[in-house]
């Protein structure tokens, strides 16, 4: 698999997204042809945002974590 950078896929996938809901919310009649294959993009492009906003939450609990701990550390000390 090749390596996408994740900024650029977020911000697509995110773009995707909305361009697909707008094409729903405007769309008087949906053609049922295109009903699923659009669904399926949504799922997939929804699944990497949700994903990316994880693994960013997940560094930022990280960093929290080790600052705190450092900041606890250096409370000790003095």
């Amino acid at each position: 698999m090749a390596k996408v950078n994740n900024a650029e896929s977020y911000q697509q996938n995110y773009a995707k997204l909305q361009e697909i809901a707008q094409k729903l919310s405007h769309s008087e009649e949906i053609d049922i042809d295109e009903l699923v294959p659009m669904v399926d993009e949504a799922t997939r492009a929804y699944q990497v945002c949700q994903s990316r906003i994880e693994a960013v939450e997940a560094a930022l609990n990280k960093r929290l974590d080790q600052e705190s701990d450092d900041e606890n550390a250096t409370e000790s000390i003095e």
